[in-house]
């Protein structure tokens, strides 16, 4: 690559892609609202992959498919087991140049979103799209469908500017994002892990610089059934199991207990467990004879998954030993993330390019941003040894009710990647 500029000054060419991006910008809002339009929750993806693929087609890009049933994958080292097929199933991806020897830039964005049940509390149904002074709702609208539909513009508005683009760029629209990482991990085990990668995570323009681990864990207790005129005649697994979540919290204080390793000793409680799901019993009036807890469990990054997962199955034990409940030992099993965090390279070319795009456009340095929670950066960190950091739309309530992402916050979004584009040419 040349070296980076260090004007704000924008050339002839690259005020010509500017321009673009604005005249394409209904056309990526476009876009946003027919991905948003497909409820892509888990083993429910194809809905929004093949309206990806129509865009694709639509914008002359080429498009192929990466299976996530590849035996390959699924021997890889950092592939999270899960208890669902992967029969069938895939991501898609628009490869330019695949043959060029240059630096390989990566574009990278997640169908998948989670759930948003209960729908009653929503102000429109989630995957109908609507806006709403400068804001843009639905499920996915954030997390992270914008920013799918930004980076894909993006390469269109290059193109449509006469702008060469004669060095491998891939664009990945992948799944599993929310639950395993597995659908990154795949494009990265078919060689398509490149050389630097953006991820379009709705954190705001902010140079991400760090990801925490993360861990999601299921505990299945077995009680004993009885009828409820003689409930000591049982054991309830859905109290034992009640009984058991401060141990788990009390792990959790221990991982975020001082003193701890910089830069995760500036944020106050960076490492969080979450109780996601718990279901158990299967009559009112008998005494509940199983009961499942699902949570997802953050530690530090220099913490391995291996031994977050030893320090959680010793926490349930101890909570057995000191219960002493007429149960089972409870079980313990881990499906999903398995995930190492690491810290981004800020002294990165990439990174160093991201930023000065970011100059160009508004005249201030970028931010950076820590996070407390785990992207897919980590296939290209951890398995590829890639470099590349997440800068994205401006969104909010993402996970929660009437999500929404900030419709200019996305221009802003389409153009740095667009100048991206330009100056990674060189």
């Amino acid at each position: 690559m040349s070296e980076i500029p260090s004007s704000h000054s924008l050339s002839d060419s690259e005020a010509r892609v500017m321009a673009l991006c604005d005249a394409l910008f209904d056309d990526t809002l476009a876009l946003t609202r027919d991905l948003v339009g497909q409820y892509s929750v888990l083993g429910q993806e194809s809905g929004a992959l093949e309206t990806m693929r129509g865009w694709f087609e639509r914008l002359g890009l080429p498009v192929e498919q990466v299976a996530m049933d590849d035996p390959e994958l699924h021997r890889h080292p950092h592939y999270a087991p899960a208890p669902w097929s992967s029969q069938g199933r895939y991501n898609l991806v628009s490869r330019l140049n695949p043959d060029s020897s240059r630096p390989h830039l990566v574009f990278n964005g997640h169908m998948d979103v989670v759930p948003a049940e209960p729908t009653d509390m929503w102000t429109q149904p989630p995957w109908t799209p609507w806006q709403q002074d400068g804001w843009l709702y639905g499920r996915g609208a954030g997390d992270m469908k914008a920013g799918i539909a930004a980076m894909t513009m993006a390469v269109h508005a290059v193109r449509e500017a006469g702008v060469a683009i004669d060095f491998p760029l891939t664009l990945q629209t992948v799944i599993e994002e929310e639950c395993t990482g597995n659908g990154a991990l795949a494009c990265v085990n078919c060689g398509y892990a490149g050389d630097f990668v953006l991820i379009p995570e709705p954190f705001g323009a902010r140079i991400y610089s760090g990801q925490i681990g993360v861990l999601r864990f299921r505990i299945r207790v077995n009680g004993v059934p009885a009828h409820v005129l003689d409930t000591g005649a049982g054991s309830n697994a859905i109290e034992y199991l009640q009984a058991m979540i401060p141990y788990l919290k009390a792990l959790e204080e221990e991982l975020n207990a001082a003193p701890r390793e910089a830069p995760y000793d500036a944020i106050p409680h960076p490492f969080n467990l979450n109780i996601g799901q718990f279901e158990g019993g299967n009559w009112a009036s008998s005494v509940p004879a199983h009961a499942i807890l699902e949570g997802r469990l953050g530690f530090a990054p220099e913490m391995s998954p291996e031994t977050a997962m030893r320090k959680l199955t010793e926490a349930v034990d101890r909570a057995h030993a000191e219960l002493k409940g007429n149960v089972d030992a409870p079980s313990v099993e881990f499906h999903g993330f398995r995930s190492e965090g690491h810290l981004v390279d800020l002294e990165s070319e990439g990174v160093r390019l991201l930023g000065d795009c970011h100059r160009s456009l508004t005249g201030s340095d970028p931010e950076h941003y820590l996070s407390t929670c785990t992207t897919d950066l980590r296939a290209f960190h951890v398995a590829a040894g890639v470099a590349g950091t997440c800068y994205g739309p401006v969104a909010e309530r993402i996970h929660g009710v009437d999500e929404c992402v900030d419709i200019e916050s996305i221009r802003h979004v389409l153009k740095t990647y667009a100048l991206f584009i330009c100056r990674w040419g060189g």
